[in-house]
Order: structure tokens, then sequence, then C-alpha cells
């Protein structure tokens, strides 16, 4: 049997063992979960509220001042892909030769892109817009995919920019060979046949088309494992295949009348 001093020793450190545990961070489960919860009221808010999500950049772009002499701003908009390269590589949107912009926002489809492109884009007045969407028209964020109706959106966003004396860039949508937040709608050939129509409406308008999707795909139109760790979005490797292909694009743009 043991002794007093035992037992308590014992019991002391029982309890230090169970402070100890009551003080661990929540299991990843409980945060995914909490996250998760959180995101949804987020999008349940701004569902009601603020759908083209305007509140997002609207005090950057009050911050943001004119347009420096012989350094052409190039605002890029899309959805997290673009959001996600202002974080993977600052140091590009700091560049010397363009000012560039990013104007992504997590999820959206380009429906909710048109909303804000005034707001985002126009009022910005920059030398040209890069047009980076579609990922989550494929993807059914917001109801069933229709080519045509996506196509639609981008053909508005290039009119609207045409119509303020701003030149465009139509980037091509990064492939993807499924989307982890919605399985099994088999995106690679439905983003293949969307870049086909991007494609023959920059061609019969004259515009600058940026080839993403050929420099990061795989041999079945998916993401290169190399240049994106979900599949979906590119990582700073990917991002820096895309770079030069952009400030190409966007010289190319700026040379057009």
């Amino acid at each position: 049997m043991p002794s007093l001093k035992r037992l308590r020793a014992t019991l002391l450190l029982s309890g230090i063992a169970l402070a100890a545990h009551a003080q661990q961070p929540p299991m990843a489960a409980d945060v995914k979960k909490a996250a998760d919860e959180a995101y949804h009221q987020r999008q349940e808010y701004l569902l009601h509220n603020d759908w083209p999500y305007l509140e997002r950049y609207a005090a950057a772009n009050q911050r943001l001042p004119a347009p420096a002499a012989g350094r052409p701003r190039v605002v890029i908009i899309g959805n997290s892909i673009t959001e996600g390269w202002v974080r993977e590589d600052s140091a590009f949107f700091r560049s010397k030769g363009y000012e560039y912009v990013g104007r992504g926002i997590g999820g959206q489809t380009t429906g909710q892109t048109v909303a804000r492109f005034r707001a985002d884009v126009i009022d910005l007045h920059p030398a040209v817009v890069v047009i980076l969407v579609g990922t989550n028209d494929v993807a059914e964020n917001n109801g069933p995919y229709v080519p045509q109706h996506t196509l639609n959106n981008i053909m508005t966003m290039t009119e609207l920019a045409q119509a303020h004396g701003i030149r465009v860039v139509l980037g091509a949508v990064v492939p993807a060979a499924d989307f982890w937040w919605h399985k099994g709608l088999n995106p690679a050939p439905k983003i293949v046949a969307l870049n086909q129509l991007i494609k023959a409406y920059a061609n019969q308008h004259k515009l600058v088309y940026y080839d993403v999707h050929t420099a990061l795909k795989d041999e079945q139109q998916g993401l290169q494992k190399a240049y994106g760790d979900d599949g979906v979005h590119p990582n700073l490797d990917g991002y820096r295949v895309m770079e030069p292909l952009l400030n190409q694009a966007v010289a190319t743009a700026l040379k057009q009348k």
C-alpha cells in the first residue's frame, strides 16, 4: 500500500497532467469545424447584405493614390487564385515595371466579379485590367455551370473596361482535375472547353489571351503537383511561372491602340 507522501505526490502529478491537458488547444477537427461555421455565417451575411463583397476592398481602394506617371497600373481581378497570389508573392506586386493591384476574392463567380467591376477596377483608373476568372463558375459555387453565362460575364467586363479606355488581358482558367470542396464535377474538360471560348473571343476582338493553363497543366489537364499543393491554387512556384507570362501579356496589351 503506498505511503501518504507517495499518494500525495501521485495526486499532485495527476492534477498537473489534467491541467496541462485542459490547456491544450482544441483538436484539429474542432478548429476546422469552427472555421467552417464562421465561414458559412460570413457567406450567409454577404449573401443578404453584400453579395459582390464590395466591402472587401473598399478601404484599400480609397487609400490607393492616383496612378504614377511612367508606371502603368494593372488591376488583376479574380478569385482566390488572385487573392492568394498577393499573399504568396507580394514582392511581385511591388515590382518597378508595372503597378500590379490584386483584387481577388476567394469563392467568387463571374457574376459577382461583374457586380464589383466598377468599384474594384474602373474607379482605380488602371491602364490594363487582367480578368482571371471562371474557376468557381465551373465549381458551381453559385449554382449550375452554364458556359455561355460565364462567357457573357467576361464579355460584359471586357466591354465595361473598353468603354473607359482600359486595355484588357483575358486570362485562361487555371487547370484543375477536381475541386476539393465540390468533388466529382470532372472540371478538367470543362475548363479546357471554357478556355477555348475565352481564347476565341479574345482572338475575335483582338484582345491579349493570357494562357496560364498550358503553362501549369499536367498530362490529365489538371494542375501540376509541382505548381499547386491542393490541385486548384498555384503555390509560389506556380505563380513564378505565371509572372513572366503576365508581364509579356501586359506589355503586348499596352502596345495595342
